[in-house]
């Protein structure tokens, strides 16, 4: 039992007769949670413990969030668009002032899965918005939270893939999507090599092809086997690894 109800366990101060130590509660940022991956991933780490910052570019992340609470889940809403500084910014200081540190950040937010196109008919205008979103949105939220992760001693920092950014595993077409997320792959090994000292691990995943509004309705795996990836990093014990590119907690080639 405990001897004090906290809006946050990150904050202190209780008075009180009975004396036990109780764990901080972890804290996770998931982006591009108002739905499918995302939401599902929101949904496991708040079952298993977690306060979950669910976070959306459309309010429709504040629904789903209000529906996880009714279902018990530690859950909170704030909005997200990981193409724009002021967003990531707003985001930022709201995190600051309400938890202080964060744990996890769950780079889901993605765009642009492109199977009408190929590189010769290519619209650019989708190009850039593929590489806002997909590249620059997880390389600039990380910068941003960092100095919140490494304030709560360490972290892990998890940027959901595809096989498709594999210059192994790759195949034609999808233009947008595959160039940004093997730039993705590439943003993870820098990002680990200069958060080691930080004791904060960095990964990229690849959740298969799921039965998303993204993967259509023909994926091999569920929302719930395709997350299974996502969460595995997001719970990496210390000695974990970092800076690798992984799918069902094993490498892929890329």
């Amino acid at each position: 039992m405990r001897c004090c109800i906290y809006s946050s366990l990150r904050r202190t101060g209780c008075i009180c007769s009975c004396v036990f130590t109780l764990t901080p509660m972890k804290i996770a940022i998931v982006t591009g949670a108002n739905r499918g991956l995302g939401k599902e991933v929101a949904r496991q780490l708040a079952g298993r413990g977690y306060r979950v910052v669910l976070t959306s570019r459309s309010d429709a992340g504040r629904a789903v969030a209000d529906s996880f609470r009714q279902g018990g889940l530690d859950v909170d809403f704030h909005p997200l668009d990981v193409a724009d500084a002021n967003s990531i910014a707003n985001l930022t200081e709201y995190l600051r002032k309400q938890y202080g540190t964060i744990d996890v950040v769950v780079n889901n937010a993605g765009i642009h899965y492109d199977t009408f196109q190929n590189t010769m008919t290519a619209d650019f205008d989708i190009v850039e918005e593929a590489w806002r979103v997909n590249t620059l949105g997880p390389w600039r939220v990380s910068q941003a939270l960092y100095p919140l992760i490494r304030k709560g001693g360490g972290g892990r920092i998890v940027n959901v893939s595809s096989s498709s950014g594999s210059f192994v595993e790759s195949w034609p077409g999808t233009p947008a999507y595959a160039i940004t997320k093997a730039a993705l792959n590439m943003l993870t090994m820098k990002l680990a090599a200069d958060l080691e000292k930080d004791g904060i691990l960095v990964n990229s995943v690849c959740p298969g092809w799921v039965r998303t509004d993204m993967g259509g309705p023909d994926g091999t795996r569920s929302v719930s086997e395709g997350a299974e990836s996502i969460l595995w990093a997001a719970t990496l014990p210390d000695d974990g690894p970092s800076g690798g590119f992984f799918k069902d907690g094993e490498p892929v080639s890329w």
